[in-house]
C-alpha cells in the first residue's frame, strides 16, 4: 500500500472492543499482575470503586490490535504510544477507539494518531483515556 492511500484510508478509524472475562484473565497471567485493585472487590469498594478496576495496559493491547489488524494493510509498526487514563474501565465494558490522523511525514513513512477511548455501553459514551499512536509504514 502506499502511503498516501494509508493516510486517505485511515484519516478516520474506530473500532469498538468488550472487556471480556477472557481479556482480563489473559491480561493478568500475560502480566502477572495480581494487585488488589483489579483482582478483590472488597479491596475495590474500600477504595471508592463499585467493582475491580481493569488493568490500564488492556488498552494498550486494544491499540496493538487496532494497528495490527483493524488498518487496511498489515505493513504497519507501532512506533511509539501513550494512553492518559481519566475515568477507570471495568469488566464487560465496551471501549470505542477513535483515531484521526495529527500529523504525518511522507519522507520517514510515518503517521501520528490522536487515540480517544469511550465507554460506549452506557446512555451517553464517556471518554475513559485519550492517547497517541505513531505507526510507519513497512516498505520492504
Amino acid at each position: 500500500m502506499e502511503f498516501k492511500e494509508l493516510v486517505e484510508q485511515t484519516a478516520h478509524l474506530e473500532h469498538l472492543y468488550k472487556v471480556t472475562e477472557d481479556v482480563y484473565r489473559a491480561f493478568q497471567i500475560a502480566s502477572e499482575d495480581y494487585n488488589s485493585l483489579h483482582t478483590d472487590v472488597e479491596f475495590a469498594r474500600l477504595k471508592g470503586f463499585d467493582e475491580c478496576v481493569m488493568y490500564g495496559n488492556i488498552l494498550n493491547c486494544f491499540v496493538s490490535h487496532f494497528v495490527g489488524m483493524v488498518m487496511p494493510t498489515k505493513d504497519v509498526m507501532i512506533q511509539t504510544q501513550d494512553i492518559q487514563y481519566h475515568k477507570p474501565v471495568f469488566l464487560n465494558d465496551d471501549i470505542l477507539i477513535k483515531a484521526e490522523i495529527e500529523d504525518k511525514s511522507e519522507a520517514v513513512k510515518i503517521i501520528n494518531y490522536k487515540l480517544k477511548f469511550y465507554r460506549n455501553n452506557v446512555e451517553k459514551p464517556q471518554l475513559v483515556a485519550k492517547g497517541h499512536v505513531q505507526i510507519g509504514l513497512l516498505t520492504k
